[in-house]
């Protein structure tokens, strides 16, 4: 093989070890992010701010994969939905797989440090959180709700960009975040049941066992809840109200989807849905905003 062959081949590695063809895990971790940062700035962001937080989403939501396959990379061959990653075929090595990490880390922090002070601090734990997060299904059988956590920062860091303090919409889209990332994760935990059963990996499909639908119902109804209260306090309008209704109508409707067509391709494609749900939501909040100015 040709040194730029292997080059190539180790690029589209790379490019398959970040998930870079498959953004609508950037998109679930963005959309908290942007609902906070257009709350905070009623409707009306900079496009520095913009640009900081959509690029470090990407950044981080890359560098995140690669931890995860990092940590996981021993198991991942032994499940069907992930052996072909390329840790788990041999397409590429451990040391490459965390330099990749280590690299978009780096360039996510720089990103950061345009930021206030407070940020810069709240960005650390962020980093932490992702990096500790795919070691939680080895100890607990809630590693959902810790990615709801890790990907519920986004949000408080986009409001304490803006106002220099954590304020309580922040505070509540965080765990509006934290209810939402469990009902989505369970579901894409449910096309690895069996096999994550087998190699002991734990996760919330295997803990709510056959009241699985029953807590995706909950969960989903606990994040327009949620929501709404956000929208309280923040003085939003009919336009996000419905929006929200018309979101809780859709969420309401996933787990019976799922019930009734119970395959891993029904699964992945209702955990998809959820991303689009999440655009649903953040143009609610700038459509809102725009019809008052």
């Amino acid at each position: 093989m040709s040194a730029q062959a292997a080059l190539t081949e180790k690029l589209f590695a790379i490019s398959d070890l970040i998930r870079l063809p498959k953004q609508y895990g950037t998109l679930l971790l963005l959309c908290p992010t942007l609902w906070s940062l257009f709350i905070a700035t009623e409707g009306r962001p900079s496009l520095k701010l913009l640009g900081i937080f959509i690029l470090g989403t990407f950044l981080m939501r890359s560098a995140g994969c690669a931890i995860n396959d990092i940590a996981d990379r021993n198991f991942d061959r032994f499940v069907e939905r992930t052996k072909a990653r390329p840790l788990a075929s041999g397409r590429l090595m451990l040391k490459e797989a965390i330099v990749t990490f280590l690299a978009l880390s780096f360039l996510a922090f720089i990103l950061v440090l345009f930021l206030n002070p407070l940020t810069i601090i709240l960005s650390v734990i962020g980093i932490s959180l992702a990096s500790i997060y795919p070691f939680i299904k080895r100890v607990s059988h809630l590693p959902q709700v810790f990615l709801g956590i890790a990907f519920g920062w986004g949000g408080v860091m986009a409001w304490s960009a803006v106002n220099n303090a954590i304020g309580l919409p922040a505070i509540l889209i965080f765990f509006a975040n934290i209810f939402w990332s469990t009902a989505y994760d369970t579901i894409y935990a449910l096309m690895d049941k069996e096999d994550d059963i087998k190699i002991g990996v734990k996760s919330t499909a295997i803990l709510f066992g056959r009241h699985v639908y029953t807590a995706l119902y909950l969960f989903y109804a606990l994040v327009i809840i949620t929501l709404a209260v956000v929208g309280f306090i923040a003085k939003m309008g009919s336009i996000y109200f419905a929006v929200l209704l018309l979101s809780f109508i859709i969420f309401e409707y996933l787990p019976f989807i799922l019930k009734r067509s119970q395959t891993r391709e029904t699964a992945f494609r209702v955990f998809v849905v959820n991303a689009g749900i999440g655009l649903l939501i953040l143009a609610g909040i700038f459509v809102d905003y725009t019809v008052r100015l």
